[in-house]
């Protein structure tokens, strides 16, 4: 029998076409992990340590720990015009993470934040204006004075531990234990200072500095943004 040759070219057409617009689907699954911790027990985490002027809790709290409500906040306190107030060690920040984690730079927003300063510094009980020790200030009168290419302070790899923090030396711990008042774990160690990338923790100071012509304001409230860079291999 003889085919038209036409036909035949027809017939390869169709197969082709209908090779080219078949559509192919697959399903794959992998499956994750994490946790949703308290704040002072996270891979990167935040330690209360200065009492507020305003109560008898850390400058750092947590004002309800129940689950869903752990929000950190920081107190700074009741201050009048032309006054400085310094907290040396508003809270501390520590990576728990098996890596080096790099804090690039800090800012803030929110009502008055240019009464704002801000330190990272390794010595806890130290006035960072004035003392000789590690320090960088992060934001000056509410502005940053770094940027996300920036890196202002390596904390060390940490141990995953969240009930301490390493010395300078990295060879023994400071413990955190819990303030049940202030709903955070905290230190009061004034014995062992952080060093830059040798320490897994670094503190933050904070100064309210309140110009002499500053008007009254019941509740200036902000949000303060720490920028975390790290690298693995």
């Amino acid at each position: 029998m003889r085919i038209d040759r036409r036909l035949v070219l027809i017939g390869v057409m169709v197969v082709v076409l209908s090779m080219t617009m078949a559509t192919q689907y697959a399903t794959t699954k992998i499956g994750y992990s994490f946790s949703i911790v308290h704040p002072s027990n996270a891979d990167i985490r935040f330690i209360g340590s200065d009492n507020s002027s305003d109560d008898a809790k850390r400058v750092l709290r947590v004002s309800n720990n129940a689950s869903g409500s752990r929000y950190l906040t920081i107190e700074l306190g009741d201050w009048f015009p032309n006054s400085r107030k310094n907290y040396t060690a508003a809270f501390g920040i520590v990576n728990e993470e098996n890596f080096a984690v790099n804090i690039t730079y800090i800012n803030v927003s929110g009502t008055n934040n240019p009464y704002l300063d801000i330190w990272l510094h390794g010595d806890r009980d130290d006035d960072y204006g004035v003392d000789t020790g590690t320090k960088v200030m992060a934001v000056d009168d509410g502005a940053a004075q770094y940027d996300s290419t920036s890196i202002i302070w390596t904390l060390a790899a940490g141990d995953g531990n969240t009930s301490n923090m390493s010395t300078a030396d990295a060879q023994s711990n400071i413990v955190t234990p819990w303030d049940d008042v202030s709903g955070v774990r905290y230190s009061e160690d004034d014995a062992s200072d952080a060093v830059n990338e040798t320490s897994d923790f670094v503190w933050v100071g904070m100064s309210l500095n309140i110009p002499s012509g500053a008007t009254d304001s019941a509740s200036s409230t902000g949000t303060i943004y720490i920028h975390f860079k790290s690298a693995t291999t």
